[in-house]
């Protein structure tokens, strides 16, 4: 390791402190950090006469601070940064100091009058040809003593720069750096042999500053470095895979290859294949493993809603509802074949163990359709798939000649339709709604009790809101045959039969309050009008 050279300060100059540097057999360099930059900024103070000592074992720091226009003695105060791969050095400065003065608490000195000088030397100590000063924000500066050969090898913007220039110059200052430290790294990248293992250790964020540095310099070795580390580092979170992105594209733009970097986030077809959606469901549809496949459907399910929130052109929206309603179709096949097999085992007496394998798959075929039904209703698309299962009469007719524990399952179903209805997630034609009450009504009633104590996602308070909206819906007529049958229904069961008291309470004064209220609230409007008449 090697310690950064200071140059000689002229008179009335501010001193420019040393930054520790590593310097290898290939010339690599180790830069002090944006803390390491602050921390010595704020150890420097202004001196006139610097004079060079060999660097004590323990500093001691004082709180008083003495202009130096003043004659007075005084000792300079040092503290020590913090380390930055190796421990730095300080070097004090002493002005004849003849008596300690009394501490003394003073005002911290403004950031515009704290000096912002910091020398790099690069290489070979000494061997160095010109100098390449950094002007970066609020007069902070950076001198870097560098080798003109290295810089136009590398860079076509040193090239440009120094090419046209007189053989004797040796200094070149580059003003506004954003960053200077990136600009210090990238120059210092010059020269490695491996860029590429020097940035392992490095972060994604401090691999884009120097990527946009080198892209500034026209640093072709060090673009494809980076691009190299930032196509097989995993970028973390999608904050970070957004500038990643976008620092990328900035270069495509540019004509610069970014091929492989985008190929993590892009395909070469411009569109996924139609059969891609399809065959992830399948997969989860036919899953055996109940923790697994539960799991996997609330994954799809919540990506299919961030879908949903792209705009209509932006994906195949009609392509995933005609998937989806193809495997809702398969469900119903499959589930109306297993109530046959089950109905068959009940008539013939067969062992509970022969008849537990179909109960699980009627119990699977259940979930996966109240699964496709959420799909569809997300996307406002469940029209038909109400009309489909409202078209279930052979179904709803096996359902009653099964047991509870057996069948319930499949009213979930219909009381998430019902809710769907009554919240306007759908909107079915009347004669859907009508067909679809008439066809598993009276089955959703027949399992309220158990669906109540034996469902942990069943909530009887949003069902039953659902019911009296969708009964609500109908004409008058329908209303009222549906609500006197469930009244038979609700006054034998209780508690253990939906309560659709608000729906039967609304139809009451539908039917026998509001005509009269219609008809009491005319009669004085056609008083008037014949008073008006008897006027005239």
């Amino acid at each position: 390791m090697a310690e950064i050279r200071l140059p000689k300060v002229e008179q009335g100059q501010t001193k420019i402190r040393n930054v520790p540097i590593a310097v290898t057999p290939e010339g690599f360099w180790c830069c002090p950090s944006p803390v390491g930059f602050q921390k010595t900024l704020k150890s420097q103070k202004p001196l006139n006469k610097p004079k060079p000592s060999s660097p004590p074992p323990q500093v001691t720091v004082h709180k008083k601070q003495v202009p130096v226009t003043e004659k007075k003695p005084m000792t300079t105060p040092i503290k020590p940064a913090g380390t930055y791969g190796d421990q730095r050095t300080f070097t004090p400065v002493n002005h004849g100091i003849s008596a300690p003065v009394v501490p003394e608490r003073v005002p911290r000195p403004k950031v515009e009058h704290v000096p912002r000088n910091v020398a790099i030397e690069y290489g070979e100590p000494g061997t160095s040809d010109m100098k390449v000063i950094l002007l970066g924000k609020q007069g902070f500066c950076v001198k870097l003593s560098v080798h003109k050969i290295v810089l136009m090898e590398h860079s076509c913007f040193f090239t440009d720069k120094l090419s046209g220039q007189e053989p004797g110059l040796s200094c070149l200052e580059i003003d506004d750096c954003e960053d200077v430290e990136s600009y210090v790294e990238t120059v210092g990248l010059m020269y490695c042999r491996e860029m590429k293992q020097r940035l392992i250790k490095q972060s994604v964020s401090r691999v884009l500053r120097i990527l946009k540095v080198a892209e500034l310099l026209g640093f072709n070795s060090c673009i494809q470095s980076c691009l190299e580390y930032l196509e097989a580092v995993p970028w973390v979170g999608e904050e970070e895979e957004d500038k990643v992105v976008s620092s990328v594209l900035r270069l495509q733009g540019e004509g610069i290859g970014v091929t492989p970097v985008l190929k993590r986030i892009s395909s070469n077809v411009s569109n996924p294949p139609n059969d891609t959606i399809s065959h992830i469901m399948e997969l989860v549809l036919k899953s055996n493993e109940e923790r697994g496949r539960r799991e996997m459907k609330s994954v799809v399910l919540k990506l299919l809603r961030e879908n949903n929130s792209l705009p209509s052109y932006a994906g195949p929206a009609d392509v995933c509802n005609e998937t989806v309603y193809t495997l809702s179709r398969s469900c119903l096949d499959s589930l109306l074949s297993l109530f046959k097999q089950a109905v068959e085992l009940e008539r013939s007496d067969k062992s509970v163990d022969s008849r537990e394998p179909v109960v699980k798959q009627i119990a699977l075929e259940a979930d996966n359709l109240s699964w496709l039904l959420e799909i569809l209703a997300d996307r406002q698309s469940a029209d038909e798939f109400a009309l489909m299962w409202a078209s279930q009469q052979e179904l709803a007719t096996l359902h009653s000649k099964l047991p509870i524990v057996s069948r319930h399952h499949v009213s979930c179903i219909t009381a998430r339709l019902f809710v769907g209805i009554g919240k306007g997630e759908l909107l079915p034609a009347k004669d859907t709604r009508q067909l679809l009450l008439q066809t598993w009504l009276q089955p959703l009633i027949n399992d309220y009790n158990w669906l109540q104590h034996g469902c942990r996602s069943f909530d009887r308070k949003v069902v039953e809101e659902g019911i009296s909206r969708t009964i609500l819906t109908l004409p008058l007529e329908d209303q009222q045959s549906i609500l006197l049958t469930w009244l038979g229904s609700f006054l034998k069961a209780g508690d253990n039969c939906p309560n659709l008291q608000r729906a039967f309470e609304v139809w009451w004064r539908r039917t026998f309050i509001r005509p009269y209220s219609d008809a009491q609230g005319n009669v004085p409007h056609s008083d008037s009008s014949m008073a008006s008449k008897q006027q005239d």
